[in-house]
């Protein structure tokens, strides 16, 4: 059993940082730390716990969802995500949103109203993120949402009745002013921030001046391969993307 102990964002590590598969040394779990059962793509049994406060204890650490990226396995992280947005869910579906009456679980990932039977499952916030190259340079932009000063890639939400493809000329078309071309699937990625999933594109410039929306950009620039400001960590896709049109375009330079 793996044990996904979060508290508000923080995730439990032993200090060797392992997922702990007792917590009994750790902390009595009650009733009010909400446990969620759930079983990964290879079998591992988990469970998801919100607490309360963070563990203090010898032999155990609390640590940012977003940085045990960088000390834990491909599916640890995953799963760690996974039980992250099961929590969030489940504190934002207690009472059905039609006639107001408690939720209880169905399934593993699924709720039934207790009183008209309304049935609700975690829904996902999709977004793109896109690469756009002109040449040996990139597109790069920093959105008022980032917490450093390195820049990212253009990207925004689906909105309804659009494809992918679109929301990418759209977004595109917002943020930057450009038009774009040879709009090529890339990748994708759970963005557990609360509840993404970030589908990444590449393409390239085709014309337009570039101006900056500066309701949601602070900055926006092209910016040669081989000499790149401050760029996202390789926990998100950006920086994924970001490496991948580098190396396709001009080889491999140092990370």
């Amino acid at each position: 059993m793996h044990y996904f102990a979060l508290c508000q964002g923080d995730l439990l590590l032993t200090d060797n940082h392992a997922i702990p598969h007792d917590l009994s040394d750790v902390i009595t779990l009650q009733p009010w730390h909400k446990q969620i059962e759930f079983t990964s793509a290879s079998g591992t049994e988990c469970i998801a716990v919100k607490l309360e406060s963070p563990v203090c204890k010898d032999g155990y650490k609390m640590m940012g969802l977003r940085e045990t990226f960088d000390v834990l396995d491909a599916e640890d992280y995953a799963l760690a995500g996974k039980a992250r947005e099961l929590l969030y869910w489940n504190d934002n579906t207690q009472y059905c949103g039609v006639c107001g009456s408690p939720m209880k679980f169905h399934t593993e990932i699924s709720k039934r109203c207790t009183n008209c039977g309304k049935e609700v499952w975690p829904s996902l916030a999709t977004a793109i993120i896109v690469a756009i190259t002109r040449g040996e340079e990139i597109l790069l932009v920093q959105s008022k949402n980032f917490r450093g000063d390195y820049m990212g890639l253009v990207a925004g939400f689906v909105e309804t009745g659009e494809t992918l493809e679109e929301a990418v000329k759209r977004e595109t078309l917002e943020e930057t002013g450009i038009t774009i071309r040879n709009i090529r699937y890339a990748g994708s990625q759970a963005w557990p921030y609360p509840s993404g999933l970030m589908i990444g594109y590449t393409a390239e410039y085709e014309s337009g001046d570039l101006h900056i929306q500066r309701s949601e950009l602070n900055k926006g620039g092209w910016y040669n391969l081989r000499n790149l400001p401050a760029i996202p960590g390789k926990v998100s896709l950006a920086r994924q993307l970001i490496d991948q049109v580098r190396n396709s375009t001009i080889g491999e330079l140092p990370q």
